[in-house]
């Protein structure tokens, strides 16, 4: 038996306010704490996570942006004259993402969702890299960096499985005591509410589907060590879609031109807008301003939530709609979903959530990004644990030489 399993089991989507006052998990993980998210989507919320950065450092935010030199979908272009009853729907756009992304040899999650073809060669795709993995940052290390960098054996989800496959995975190799640190991935609650919404009966039953995984993965792993740090969180939650707004619509009314004018991307819950004259500026800038359900968001509070680039990379003008408006038609979405994410942080549904077995929370942890230092923390003592014998061995009666001395390995940018 081994001395220490940390364990962190990120559930997309399970906000704070889905499970405040749910008996979610009470059991194995009764300590429970709000946390605060970053601004974005999971394309910046997971690597502020895995890095403990934020998204203007690791320079992951959001997946398109304007950049028609680097851009990989020039061969794409031909496909802006299918018609739109094809290129919208959903089943051909997974195929062709797949596609895409083989043949790019893109390592992180992929879509092209509902990008319009006829401007999709302006575009490039900010994950190509996969953030559970070692070397998956645009820029940094991450949490799988540093346990390699450490010898420190551990398991990491495999997002092409699903999610049977990886507790399945992660179990295994808990009962041959392989590893020393545990991270496990459950992605499809958040899929299950943009479909659903907050108040589905399908969302409890999906609770209870990972309570009952979380039970079975707590029976394996405590036969197998001594003891179990689980901590299970998110990274936002979901608010549900009550509005509708046609931003688009309103910007091609004003008798510009794209790409000649400007260049925009229409995520769910904001929309990004490169110019390239004085006049789209003035008047983008007027339209967006009488718009009562959303606001542009100042410079200085971009900043003040780490996505402010120097480069203006992912856009020089950022509009945000309140929390329940869903922009539709959008980059992500030609139909309305029934709930959506990526609001202000501050927003109700925004706050993630914390669970743990263990009785305190630094309290130095409030936001996502902090989680990285727990992980850096337990990983570190797990390993330390783990190497020195079991009760059950019988010590080696050496002494250590007076010449021998333990030098601490440390490592810079890795402060818990």
């Amino acid at each position: 038996m081994k001395a220490v399993l940390p364990l962190f089991v990120f559930i997309d989507a399970c906000g704070w306010e889905i499970i405040k006052n749910n008996s979610f998990a009470r059991a194995c993980a009764p300590n429970r704490k709000r946390m605060a998210s970053v601004f974005g989507y999971s394309s910046a919320c997971i690597p502020s996570i895995v890095s403990g950065n934020w998204p203007v450092d690791h320079r992951n935010w959001c997946y398109f942006v304007y950049d028609p030199k680097n851009s990989p979908f020039r061969s794409l272009r031909p496909l802006r004259w299918l018609p739109t009853a094809i290129t919208s729907r959903r089943r051909f756009r997974r195929w062709l993402s797949k596609f895409v992304k083989s043949h790019l040899k893109f390592r992180g999650y992929f879509d092209l969702y509902n990008i319009p073809f006829q401007h999709i060669s302006l575009f490039d795709f900010t994950e190509k890299k996969n953030p559970l993995a070692a070397g998956g940052m645009n820029r940094g290390p991450n949490i799988f960096d540093f346990l390699k960098l450490r010898d420190i054996p551990f398991h990491v989800s495999d997002p092409a499985r699903t999610e049977q496959e990886n507790l399945g995975a992660l179990q295994r190799e808990i009962a041959d005591e392989r590893i020393d640190f545990a991270f496990l991935y459950w992605p499809d609650l958040d899929g299950l509410m943009h479909l659903a919404g907050n108040d589905s009966p399908e969302v409890e039953r999906k609770l209870r589907e990972y309570e009952e995984g979380l039970g079975r993965l707590l029976a394996v792993a405590e036969r197998h060590y001594a003891e179990v740090r689980l901590y299970v969180f998110s990274d936002h939650g979901m608010a549900d879609c009550e509005e509708l707004l046609d931003l688009r619509a309103k910007i091609q009314a004003l008798g510009l031109k794209m790409p000649e004018d400007y260049a925009v991307v229409y995520d769910s819950t904001m929309a990004r807008f490169w110019f390239f004259n004085g006049r789209a500026r003035e008047r983008i800038s007027g339209c967006l301003q009488r718009i009562p359900q959303g606001r542009i968001v100042p410079d200085e509070e971009l900043e003040q939530m780490g996505t402010l680039f120097p480069d203006r990379a992912f856009g020089e003008l950022i509009f945000l709609v309140e929390e329940g408006v869903l922009i539709v038609p959008s980059f992500m979405g030609e139909r309305p979903i029934r709930a959506m994410h990526g609001y202000h942080p501050s927003a109700r549904q925004s706050f993630a959530a914390l669970l743990t077995n263990q009785l305190e929370i630094p309290e130095d942890v409030v936001a996502i990004p902090h989680l990285f230092q727990l992980m850096v923390r337990d990983a570190e003592q797990a390993q330390t644990k783990n190497a020195q014998p079991s009760r059950k061995e019988k010590l080696p009666e050496t002494r250590p030489s007076r010449t021998q001395e333990t030098v601490p390995l440390v490592v810079e940018g890795y402060i818990p």
